[in-house]
Parts: C-alpha cells; sequence; structure tokens
C-alpha cells in the first residue's frame, strides 16, 4: 500500500475503539470528492489498492433487525447469503436513515467499528485472502487497515461468502 498522509485531526469512534482494544492498525486519509457517490471505489483508487482489499460496510434488515454486512467494493452484497450466514430467512437494504441513526455515522463513511449501537455483523470470506484489508474509519476520505482476523474479532462477525463479483 501507498504510504498513508498524516491522520486527520480529530478521532472517530472506529478509532476510538480500535486504540481501546489494542489491536495494530493504520489510518489512512484521502480527499474525498463530494460529487463521488461510489464512496468505496473512491477510496480504493485515492489509496492505490486492490478494490478486492477494500471493504465497504453495508447495513441490511435481516428478518427485521439491523444487520451490518462488510463487502469488497468490488463486488456486491448477496442478501440470501447474508440472511442464511445470520440464520435469518430474508434480507433488505435498510432505509439509509436508519442505519445513520443506528450506526452514528453517515452514509459513506458508515464503519464497522464504534457504532452507536453495536450490530450483527457478517464479514465476506473473501478478506481471508489478504493480510490486511480497509474498512471506513467512520468518516468519508479516512480509511483503517486491519487484519480481517482483528475485524471479525472486534465486531464478532460471522465470516461467510455474502458477496457476488
Amino acid at each position: 500500500m501507498k504510504k498513508p498522509k498524516k491522520q486527520q485531526s480529530g478521532s472517530t469512534p472506529a478509532i476510538v475503539a480500535l486504540e481501546r482494544a489494542g489491536a495494530p492498525f493504520t489510518v489512512h486519509a484521502y480527499e474525498h470528492d463530494p460529487a463521488v457517490a461510489a464512496y468505496g471505489q473512491e477510496a480504493a483508487e485515492a489509496l492505490g489498492v486492490d478494490p478486492r482489499q477494500v471493504f465497504k460496510t453495508l447495513v441490511a434488515e435481516v428478518d427485521g433487525a439491523l444487520t451490518v454486512a462488510v463487502v469488497p467494493v468490488s463486488g456486491s452484497l448477496d442478501l440470501k447469503a447474508l440472511a442464511a450466514a445470520v440464520g435469518g430467512k430474508r434480507a433488505a437494504m435498510a432505509d439509509p436513515a436508519a442505519a445513520e441513526r443506528t450506526t452514528g455515522y453517515v452514509r459513506g463513511g458508515i464503519s464497522p467499528l464504534g457504532q452507536r449501537k453495536r450490530l450483527p455483523t457478517a464479514l465476506d470470506a473473501s478478506a481471508r485472502s489478504h493480510p490486511t484489508i480497509c474498512v471506513s474509519a467512520g468518516r468519508r476520505g479516512l480509511e483503517i487497515e486491519l487484519s480481517p482476523a482483528d475485524l471479525a474479532a472486534l465486531t464478532d462477525a460471522v465470516v461467510a461468502p455474502i458477496a457476488r463479483d
């Protein structure tokens, strides 16, 4: 990966959670373009990282309960696979306002770590094929690089094939 820029002033709840846990991580900052809607792809390009190694955090409803899905930005979420992974029957994307209100983050900056309310989490199994992955640090233009094992442990995530190419 490219050398990270200096950390922007002010931590996010995700960074605080990692610091408290004592997990090793690196913060990568980049200039977010407000005109870009594909936040994860923008992060991968700005950081010069393979999009299969940058993961987006999506909030879905599984049997009526909000659930976090962490999948590569190069793919999409398989809702049936997510439901099966967390022991549910039906899954649909959550209302963006409900996702923001529950996690405490804004769309494009939702981190799987440090959420206002801890939600059940599923991490795509492809994460295991990388020594480190990048996820949102809780703000657009800010990513955290950490090991998939640490992310899974810190979020109590189920690791399962929940993404489609």
